[in-house]
């Protein structure tokens, strides 16, 4: 058995998806999958107006929606919220500044995972000096998942 640590490559599935990311951000998903000790998949990238709608109707109410500009359809009371955005479309998914990455094979709950994405991420970032956040740690204070930093998949310029 070889001594050789795993080397992992996106699928073209997770290629496709960081179609119209920032070129930058995608030199450093493509470079941390090459570095990283755990696989991972590109889960978006560019998110669409429609998108955002849907995403922020997630824990609201019809009313809470309209005042946003988000149409009244889009509104789930009874789902967890999202996003804290207070502007609907103002992810930088929209801007192709931001790409959501998840541990493979996928289990949410296993955050070790996200810490090893996030390191290979990190690593990667430095090595082509590009200025990354991590939303496990928007402060980048390095404690993870303190004051309600817990968008572990997401990665932004």
């Amino acid at each position: 058995m070889s001594n050789t640590p795993k080397k992992f490559a996106l699928s073209k599935l997770s290629l496709s998806r960081l179609d119209g990311v920032d070129p930058q951000l995608v030199k450093v998903v493509k470079r941390a999958i090459e570095i990283t000790q755990q696989d991972f998949l590109v889960v978006e990238g560019v998110r669409s107006k429609i998108q955002c709608y849907i995403n922020y109707g997630k824990g609201r109410t019809a009313v809470q929606c309209t005042v946003k500009g988000v149409p009244a359809l889009y509104a789930q009371p009874k789902l967890p919220r999202v996003t804290w955005l207070n502007n609907p479309l103002s992810s930088k998914h929209v801007t192709g500044k931001a790409v959501d990455l998840v541990p493979y094979p996928v289990d949410w709950n296993d955050l070790a995972k996200f810490d090893q994405v996030a390191k290979a991420v990190f690593a990667a970032a430095k090595e082509l000096g590009v200025s990354i956040r991590w939303g496990a740690d928007w402060d980048n204070d390095g404690n993870y998942r303190e004051k309600g930093e817990y968008d572990s998949p997401h990665f932004e310029l």
